[in-house]
């Protein structure tokens, strides 16, 4: 069963603090994503550290995990969605990215 999930300024602490740690993880459902919708990492990054949650957190009942939607713009590059998850073990999994 999914833990209880996170404020929306909770979840981007913690998500903060993971990307200071190392403690993120891309899945590979993300790196097509990227390939598929020409978005480059480092802007993606940057709407991670700088982005903000403004929608609470939804269940995915199938994989009973959180899911959070990062939203910002990189300085140069489009506006995006970014969707992640926390794992069990204090780390970041980024599950997709869309350019809303």
């Amino acid at each position: 069963m999914a833990r209880d999930h996170l404020s929306n300024s909770d979840a981007l602490r913690r998500l903060r603090e993971c990307l200071k740690s190392g403690l993120v993880q891309f899945h590979s459902h993300f790196k097509r994503r990227c390939t598929g919708r020409s978005i480059d990492l480092q802007d993606v990054l940057f709407v991670l550290k700088h982005g903000i949650i403004r929608k609470p957190a939804e269940l995915d009942l199938r994989f009973q995990q959180w899911r959070y939607k990062v939203e910002g713009r990189s300085p140069d590059g489009p506006e995006l969605a970014v969707i992640i998850t926390f794992l069990e073990e204090d780390g970041t999994l980024v599950l997709t990215v869309m350019i809303p």
